[in-house]
Parts: structure tokens; sequence; C-alpha cells
């Protein structure tokens, strides 16, 4: 587990009971399938920063862009409590070599969106962010963040996936090759992958990398990794996956006999419809990658979802 994904998680997601009440939010999902495959780092911002368990319930209270945290009855203000820790506790997590973090959705302290945020009237907002996950997400801006509720929408749980993999692979690079030749790899490497969620961005970082003989390479890496990670959180749609899926069958489209033709079209089309879920064309795809040989091809990670029992590209 030494090279694998590390993730930052809150506590009680992992079945810490760390909670308010003495208990836990486990999530089975993220210890038992994608914890095989990461390491998590623990972490309990109100635990942390010196609160007892169990505790009196917090809210978020005041301005929804600069809010209070207050104990729910007795209107203890732990605010500056809350963001000194946090100051310190990020210092500590920049060193970490991080690859995302997984937030407990709704918490006043690590509710990544849609916390509520009570007005001077007593009624609540639901467009909060919680104390600690503001200042991470504001530390580590590029950084791939979720929550546990939105990791049960597949498409939502896919595409962090995609990122934290990415992100591990771009940290390998930053470590081992950080030459202009060690990045033109890893995009060729990804350029599917890229096209899959704007051909617009997949543009533009071909031309950045067209010219990275023109510019010096911490300049270079910078802008690239800004880039990289902000196109990988545009969602993928079905129209661009048939884009990238055609262009994947018009490199060997001329090898083909006309029923192999007609096996891919009708699978695309099938999947544009909606009939079948993404990893059966890119299965049949790959199945002619491999007959042919194609070595541009083969080194596409958008054509090598993984691991497989994570079950990426299931759903329609």
């Amino acid at each position: 587990m030494e090279d694998a994904i590390k993730l930052g998680i809150s506590s009680c997601l992992l079945g810490n009971k760390v909670r308010y009440d003495g208990g836990h939010q486990h999530d089975r999902y993220l210890t038992d399938t994608l914890g095989l495959y990461v390491r998590y780092l623990p972490v309990c911002p109100e635990v942390e920063c010196g609160l007892p368990i169990p505790r009196e319930t917090l809210r978020l209270v005041g301005e929804v862009e600069n809010p209070r945290l207050l104990t729910s009855k007795s209107g203890i203000d732990y605010t500056e409590q809350m963001r000194q820790w946090a100051r310190r506790r990020l210092e500590d997590l920049a060193g970490e070599g991080l690859d995302g973090f997984i937030f407990k959705r709704m918490s006043p302290s690590s509710g990544m969106e849609r916390v509520k945020v009570y007005g001077d009237n007593g009624i609540p907002s639901n467009r909060g962010v919680g104390i600690f996950a503001r200042a991470f997400m504001e530390r580590f801006p590029l950084l791939p963040v979720e929550e546990d509720g939105r990791l049960h929408d597949p498409v939502l749980r896919e595409n962090f996936i995609q990122r934290i993999f990415v992100h591990k692979r771009w940290r390998e690079l930053l470590a081992t090759n950080k030459k202009r030749g060690g990045l033109v790899a890893f995009h060729t490497s990804h350029k599917l992958l890229l096209l899959s969620h704007s051909e617009k961005e997949y543009r533009e970082m071909g031309r950045l990398v067209a010219l990275a003989k023109e510019l010096p390479v911490d300049e270079l890496f910078s802008s690239y990794e800004k880039m990289l990670m902000e196109t990988l959180k545009k969602r993928s749609t079905v129209n661009k996956h048939v884009n990238v899926l055609t262009h994947v069958f018009g490199h060997f489209k001329q090898l083909l006999g006309p029923e192999e033709k007609q096996q891919i079209l009708e699978i695309l089309d099938h999947y544009h419809q909606g009939l079948v879920p993404l990893i059966v064309p890119v299965t049949l795809l790959n199945f002619f990658v491999k007959k042919f040989r194609n070595e541009y091809l083969a080194n596409q990670y958008y054509l090598d979802p993984h691991p497989l029992q994570l079950k990426l590209l299931n759903h329609a």
C-alpha cells in the first residue's frame, strides 16, 4: 500500500466513533471497496480541535460566505478555535502527498456543499460550506474532493475515482520525471480521457504541450496541472463519450470487415440510446486495439478503466 492513492477522509466515515453522540457514519463502500485501492488519512475537525465526545451539536450561523461555528443550544462560538486548528492541520496535510479528500456531507465542519447556515431570523439556507472543508479547498484548490452522499451517484463516483487515479500518476511524474519529455508522454497517454471531458480544454492543453520548449519547466508544469485537474472536473456526457469512441473506431476502421464494422456501429448506437453501459463499447474496442496491436490506443488510460473491481463505466 506504500504506492497506493492517499486520501484524506472524515474519520467517522471509516467507522471511528467520533461524532457528537459517540457514534459513526461508517460507509462500507469507502472501506470495503474503494478502501482496497487507497490509503486513508482520517481527520475529525471537531475532535482534533479539542471538542469532547460526546458533545453538543454544532451549526453554522450568520453569513453564508463567512459563518460562525456555534453550539446549537448554548451558543458557544468555536469559530476561531476551529480556524486556528485548521491552519495548523492543513500545513501538516500539505506534506502528506494527498491525492484527494472525502468529506462528510452536511457537516458544519466538513460539509463540502449544501450545509445549513442559520440566519438572524433562524431560517436556514442550504448554501453553506463547512469551516474545515472551505479552508481545505482554498488551500488545495486542485485536489479532487467529494463527499460521502454524492459518491452514491455512479457518475459522480466515477469522476472522482478517475481524478484521484490521474492525480496519483501526476504526483509520480512530478517526483520522478519533471521534464518536458515526461509531460509529453503523460499528455499523450491521457489524450482520450481529456477529450471525453472537454474538447475545448483538450485542444488548449495540446497547444500548451506543443509550446513546452518555449516555457520554463516550472511554469509549464504548473499551467498544465491547473488545466488538467479543472478539465477532469467537467462532467463527461454520452455525446462526449460517443465522440471519443468514434475517434477510436477511426484508428482501425479500414482494417475491419463489413460485419465487424457493423457490430461496432450497432454497439455504439446501443450505448448512445442508453441500452448498454459504457463498458460494453470500451471492451469491444479494446479487443480490436489488441488484435491490431495499436500501441497508441493501447496506452490510452481512457480504454483502461481500473481496477475492474470498482466497476467503472458500468452505467448507461
